[in-house]
C-alpha cells in the first residue's frame, strides 16, 4: 500500500510538472524529507513582466499630463509558492508575493512622489494562500471516492474552471478577470477565509467550500427613483458564502493536488470537461432608495467546458486549447465595477468633452449585474525539430456582456501568440485586446485597445 501511495504522489508531481510543456526540470525545487520521497517540500517561483502600449480612455492623464496613449512596464506577478507534504494525509501550502508594479504606482501603501517609497516602490508582500489539508480518504482507499478537507486562506472558490485558473499555464496573456468576480472586495486577491472539501468520484471531480468574506463598507448613493439604484459592496459583518463546483472529465483525468486549473496542456494530455459552479452569500450588497438601505443577495452562476486535444503524430504534435463559459451574476439592481490591470492613469480635471464612465487610462465595466459569454481558442502549432526549443501558439478569446447597468451589451477580442522557449516555464506572449468604452449608460460603447507583451519564467 505505501508504494502506491508513492507512486500515486510522485505521478501528481510529475503530471503538474510535464504539464507545463517541458519535461526538463524533473522534480523542479523539491526537497525530499525522507528517503522515499513521499514526504517532501517542493518551491514554485515566478514572474511575469509586461511591456505595454495603451489607448487612454477619454479624459485620462499620466504624470500629470492630458494624453490618449502612453507606454508602461510592470510586475503583474512575482510570486513564491511552497507546500510540503509532511505525510501521506497531510499537506500545507503557502503561496505569497506582489502583483501590479508599474514605474507610478503599485508600490509601499499611501506613499507617493521622490524618494525611498516613491511612486512604484517596494511593494507590499503578502499571502495570496496559507491552509492546511488532510486527506480523509485517499484515491484507492474507497473505490473511486477521495475526500480532503482544509481550512485557511483558499483559493477553492467554486463557479468556474477560470476562477480556480493557474496563473502559469495561461493560454490567453492573463485571466479575463470577471472570473474573478470578488476580486479585491470581500476576498484577497481571489480568495476568503474559510474550510473546502475537495475530491474525486471517478472522473468527476468535486469542489465546496464555507467561508467569511472580507467586510466591505461602501455607501451608496441615495436615489429616489428605485430604477435608478446602484447596489454597492457593503456586508456589514458578513454572512457566510458557499460555493462549489463540479466538473466531469470525460478523457484524461486531471490532477487535483492543488486547486489551480491548468488553461493550456501543450498536447500533454487528452482532457475534455464540462463543470458547473456557483457562489452565494446572503446580504452582500446594499442600495438606498430615499434613505431606505435595502440588502441584496451575491448570486453567481456558471457553466463551462474545457478541451486540450494533441493533434498529429508525436514528431510533429499539434494540440487544440479551447474554453467556453457562460456566467450570470447577479450583485443587485445596477451594481457595476470598473477595473484596469495597472492602471497608470489618473482623471483629467480640464478635459473638454464626454469623459469614459469607466474611468481614466483602461479602466473598464469589467464585472456586473447580468451576463457574460466568454470564449477563447488557440492552436499548438507543429514543429519539424527533434527537440524544438521554439513553439507557437496563436489564440484568440470572445467576451459579450450584458450589463444591467447598461442598455447597450459589449463585446471585445483579444487576440495574440504564445512563443514557447521551454513550455510555460520560459515564454513570450504577445496580444492585442480591446475593451469597451462607455460615455453614456444609454448608448452603445465605442473601443479602445491595448498591446501587450508579456515576459514570463517560473520554475
Amino acid at each position: 500500500m505505501k508504494k502506491i501511495l508513492i507512486i500515486i504522489g510522485f505521478a501528481l508531481i510529475n503530471n503538474l510538472l510535464y504539464s507545463q510543456g517541458s519535461p526538463d526540470y524533473g522534480n523542479g525545487l523539491k526537497i525530499n524529507l525522507n528517503q522515499q520521497g513521499d514526504k517532501y517540500i517542493r518551491f514554485i517561483l515566478w514572474d511575469q513582466f509586461w511591456v505595454r502600449n495603451t489607448d487612454m480612455n477619454p479624459g485620462s492623464m499620466v504624470g500629470g499630463e492630458a494624453t490618449d496613449n502612453s507606454w508602461s512596464l510592470g510586475n503583474r506577478r512575482l510570486r513564491a509558492l511552497a507546500y510540503a507534504q509532511v505525510s501521506k494525509r497531510y499537506m500545507i501550502l503557502a503561496h505569497f508575493g506582489i502583483n501590479n508594479q508599474t514605474f507610478i504606482n503599485g508600490g509601499a501603501p499611501t506613499t507617493s512622489g521622490t524618494g525611498g517609497y516613491g511612486n512604484g516602490k517596494k511593494p507590499q508582500l503578502f499571502f495570496h494562500d496559507a491552509w492546511n489539508e488532510y486527506a480523509v480518504i485517499l484515491p484507492g482507499e474507497a473505490g473511486k471516492f477521495s475526500l480532503s478537507l482544509g481550512a485557511g486562506l483558499h483559493y477553492y472558490m467554486g463557479l468556474s474552471r477560470m476562477t480556480m485558473g493557474s496563473t502559469l499555464n495561461f493560454l490567453t496573456v492573463d485571466s479575463p478577470i470577471f472570473s474573478w468576480p470578488l476580486i479585491d472586495n470581500s476576498d484577497q486577491f481571489a480568495r476568503q477565509l474559510g474550510m473546502f472539501a475537495k475530491g474525486k468520484y471517478g472522473k468527476l471531480e468535486y469542489r465546496f467550500s464555507l467561508n467569511k468574506p472580507f467586510a466591505t463598507d461602501l455607501v451608496p448613493a441615495n436615489v429616489t427613483d428605485p430604477a435608478k439604484a446602484v447596489a454597492v459592496d457593503n456586508n456589514g459583518n458578513p454572512s457566510f458564502s458557499k460555493a462549489g463546483y463540479v466538473e466531469y472529465q470525460f478523457l484524461d483525468e486531471e490532477s487535483n493536488l492543488l486547486p489551480f486549473k491548468v488553461g493550456s496542456y501543450l498536447g500533454t494530455k487528452k482532457v475534455f470537461n464540462l463543470g458547473a459552479g456557483f457562489y452565494h452569500q446572503k446580504d452582500g450588497t446594499r442600495t438606498s432608495v430615499n434613505s431606505n438601505i435595502e440588502k441584496h443577495d451575491i448570486t453567481l452562476l456558471a457553466v463551462d467546458a474545457f478541451a486540450d486535444i494533441p493533434l498529429g503524430n508525436a514528431k510533429n504534435k499539434m494540440a487544440v486549447s479551447a474554453y467556453a463559459g457562460y456566467y450570470n451574476y447577479q450583485f443587485g439592481p445596477n451594481y457595476i465595477r470598473n477595473i484596469g490591470i495597472m492602471n497608470i492613469a489618473a482623471s483629467d480635471p480640464n478635459f473638454v468633452g464626454n469623459k469614459a464612465i469607466a474611468g481614466p487610462g483602461n479602466l473598464q465595466p469589467t464585472i456586473g449585474t447580468g451576463n457574460i459569454i466568454y470564449a477563447q481558442a488557440g492552436l499548438l502549432l507543429p514543429s519539424q525539430a527533434e527537440k524544438p526549443k521554439i513553439r507557437i501558439q496563436p489564440f484568440a478569446a470572445y467576451t459579450h456582456k450584458n450589463f444591467e447597468a447598461f442598455d447597450q451589451s459589449s463585446s471585445q477580442f483579444d487576440v495574440g501568440a504564445n512563443w514557447f522557449i521551454d513550455g510555460h516555464h520560459a515564454k513570450i506572449t504577445t496580444q492585442y485586446s480591446t475593451r469597451p468604452v462607455y460615455t453614456s449608460p444609454s448608448e452603445s460603447p465605442s473601443s479602445k485597445g491595448e498591446f501587450i507583451i508579456q515576459f514570463q519564467i517560473y520554475l
